[in-house]
């Protein structure tokens, strides 16, 4: 080992001295802090400490708040409004005295005097429809947001307060102890907005015989978070960048029509007050299917349902333990149909409500697709732990909650539909249910870091789409997120950008991050190590509040793998990935020098006189010769010999080069003259010494007729044109966009 260590560093040494005397003599430069891409994340990464460990993990002195609600909402569907009290329990489990309390007020994000149509950037258009100008120009606000009837002590005495926009304050009467639970009451009532014509993540639904479908959410005044990273998470809800929610206990009285079909978070307290004893005895039924679904209510009584309406009234009640969040909806026009998933030895009720226009889209894939992904999902991060999952027909929303879930995908009147409403329900649906895992159980902060749960989840998405269609276009692999890679900078933000200030809101929370992980996964981890570390993280912080470092933290500390590079390139910059293959030269093995190895012979007779006889390499196919290495060959012992390969007929240095910001692995196919292909992958280290050029070399024993770099559009190249040896005039990204045009 040490004469090996002496010959490297002499060897080291004598090209640092040729280049030192070849090189013309330059003023020395200013030093530079290490910009390196492998440079460890310790500048940007929060530290570590007895709550959020140095693995990623939580601390032994890790705390969160508790928050229970109990209450009772009333339905009118008469005025579209929502009236609602609700008895709140917040327990101080934080080692923190606190002053005040906040809570989220989201329907006031709609009201009259919202600031967030103030907040958009918007000038004159050159031509707009009658309705359009006279909506933007001549309308009256509509009367949204929430009436504050009364906000009280548990004993009824008034509870200062203070509202700011999305945001109301609770004014502590003094500051609750560690360990110390307060209660308060808020009684309130708002108007629905209609969420085709108005727009919004919850609302209603109008058809043109006078029904209607009710998806209700963030329709109460709810905790913020309260944690040790960000103290109380209380920035205004603009529209886009959606909550950080504590975990409680619900317990929730909702009076409907009489004639309405409802579901919501929780598990339905009393069945036999609202179901008939036929609905009962099907769901019964449903609990024990594991294939097809059962109807609760078919199609031919919904429409028999929808023709009349009631005046007359029924109270669905549920309760919910240890969950984040509430929602529910309601409709006398649904169809309902369930079946059961059997989740490591646990029963899960898969459910869809749907009105009759969804159909027969709905009643085909809905409820097998929510079955599809509770199963998948599971596999891939903890065990489902709640009683069911429910996707809800609704026709411009993709909008989730703990258990619930609103979903678009309409066909057309006619029942007809293409593949592309098709793969979107389906996508959506996936996708929806998805974040039951994260951020409903995996309980990221929504408000600061979008991608935390849609990332994550549209990677897992991917996965669980590939199980229920081994050919579903997902739309988040690396291929396509190359376009949004390519944009001007001015128009790219780093993925770890808090959302409301995002360009390109889509690609940039969704696919980038989600591409980014498959990559991960199937390119540079492999699976099997990625799996573990992804399920890792889930099962560490699911009922918990984890933040980026608990995540990259994790995947690092269950994996043994340091990915500080990936993190900070793809996470942290907006850089691009682009390598390809700058220069090929063959090589041929000779017994003579060429003039530069002569040089140095001369220069350092005494090193080279350490290693004896030697071959050479050129690139001129003149005077090649094999003798020498044939000589040595031969002196060897035949146990060595036993061991070694024929001497190569072709050997080719290539030359690859990085243009883009991003260093990634290499993956190499060879295709040789007979027309087999070889495939070898360098790591992404391969970059740690000079982030713009690195060369390997290919022996065989046939001719390698081309060479492509990243044939499979693995690691979202953004410029393939210089990729392939020889050069090709089409690439494989033009075909692959050119495919997808037709």
């Amino acid at each position: 080992m040490r004469k090996y260590s002496t010959l490297l560093f002499s060897a080291l040494f004598v090209s640092a001295a040729l280049f030192a005397q070849e090189a013309p003599k330059k003023e020395r430069q200013q030093g530079h802090t290490d910009q390196n891409k492998f440079r460890q994340l310790k500048d940007v990464l929060a530290t570590p400490n007895d709550q959020r460990t140095a693995s990623g993990a939580p601390g032994h002195a890790y705390t969160q708040q508790k928050v229970d609600y109990v209450m009772n909402l009333r339905l009118d569907e008469a005025t579209d409004r929502l009236y609602g009290d609700e008895d709140i329990t917040y327990h101080n489990n934080s080692k923190d005295h606190l002053e005040y309390l906040w809570l989220q007020l989201d329907q006031n994000m709609r009201a009259p005097d919202s600031k967030t149509p103030l907040a958009v950037s918007k000038g004159a258009s050159g031509f707009q429809t009658p309705d359009k100008f006279v909506s933007d120009n001549m309308g009256k606000p509509k009367a949204f947001g929430f009436n504050i009837e009364a906000v009280k002590h548990a004993d009824g005495r008034d509870l200062s307060h203070t509202i700011n926009r999305t945001m109301m304050r609770i004014n502590l009467p003094k500051p609750l102890a560690p360990g110390e639970v307060f209660k308060f009451r808020i009684k309130w009532n708002y108007l629905i907005n209609n969420s085709v014509e108005d727009g919004g993540r919850s609302g209603f639904e109008s058809f043109p015989d006078g029904n209607k479908n009710y998806t209700i959410a963030q329709f109460f005044p709810r905790l913020c978070v309260y944690n040790n990273v960000e103290g109380w998470q209380n920035m205004q809800f603009w529209g886009r960048s959606e909550w950080a929610l504590e975990f409680g206990d619900y317990d929730v009285k909702i009076t409907v029509p009489a004639d309405h079909v409802l579901e919501a978070t929780g598990t339905l307290q009393n069945e036999k007050d609202v179901l008939t004893k036929e609905q009962r005895k099907r769901f019964e039924k449903a609990r024990k299917s594991y294939k097809n679904p059962v109807f609760i209510v078919t199609q031919a009584e919904a429409e028999a349902n929808e023709k009349e309406a009631t005046t007359q009234t029924k109270t669905w009640h549920f309760k919910a333990d240890r969950v984040r969040d509430f929602a529910f909806a309601s409709s006398r026009k649904y169809i309902w149909d369930a079946m059961a998933v059997n989740i490591n030895g646990k029963d899960v009720m898969a459910i869809s409500l749907y009105p009759k226009e969804g159909n027969p889209l709905w009643e085909e894939h809905s409820t097998r697709v929510v079955a599809n992904t509770l199963d998948e999902y599971s596999k891939m991060t903890f065990d489902y732990p709640y009683p069911k999952a429910i996707s809800v027909h609704a026709k411009r929303q993709g909008m989730e909650y703990p258990m619930i879930c609103f979903n678009y995908g309409r066909p057309n009147p006619d029942g007809t539909y293409s593949d592309r409403v098709k793969n979107g329900m389906i996508g959506v649906i996936t996708h929806e249910v998805g974040h039951n895992f994260f951020p409903m159980i995996v309980n990221s902060d929504e408000r600061q870091w979008t991608w935390m749960d849609e990332g994550l989840n549209s990677f897992v998405e991917i996965l669980a789409e590939l199980d229920y269609d081994p050919n579903f276009n997902t739309g988040n692999l690396p291929k396509d997120i190359v376009r949004y890679m390519s944009l001007d900078q001015d128009k790219l933000s780093p993925i770890m950008s808090q959302g409301d200030y995002v360009h390109n809101f889509g690609p940039n929370a969704y696919t980038k991050p989600a591409a980014g992980l498959y990559m991960l996964r199937q390119t540079i981890m492999g699976p099997e190590l990625f799996d573990y570390a992804f399920r890792t993280y889930a099962k560490r912080w699911m009922f918990k509040h984890p933040t980026p470092a608990d995540f990259f933290r994790t995947m690092e500390d269950a994996s043994g793998m340091d990915l500080d590079w990936f993190w900070r390139g793809w996470f942290y910059t907006t850089d691009y990935n682009d390598i390809g293959i700058k220069e090929v030269k063959p090589l041929y093995i000779t017994n003579k020098p060429n003039d530069k190895t002569k040089k140095l012979q001369e220069q350092y007779p005494s090193y080279f006189a350490q290693l004896g006889k030697l071959v050479y390499l050129t690139t001129e196919k003149e005077g090649a010769n094999k003798s020498e290495i044939e000589t040595y060959i031969n002196s060897l012992p035949s146990d060595k010999k036993a061991g070694l390969k024929n001497i190569p007929s072709y050997m080719y240095q290539v030359e690859f080069e990085k243009p883009g910001g991003l260093v990634m692995p290499i993956i190499v196919e060879l295709t040789y003259a007979d027309g087999t292909k070889k495939r070898e992958t360098f790591p992404a280290q391969i970059w740690n010494k000079d982030e713009s050029k690195v060369y390997r070399v290919f022996t065989s024993s046939q001719e390698i007729k081309s060479i492509v770099v990243d044939p499979d559009l693995e690691t979202a190249d953004i410029d393939t044109s210089n990729n392939s040896w020889p050069k090709q005039t089409t690439n494989k990204f033009d075909t692959f966009k050119n495919q997808e045009k037709k």
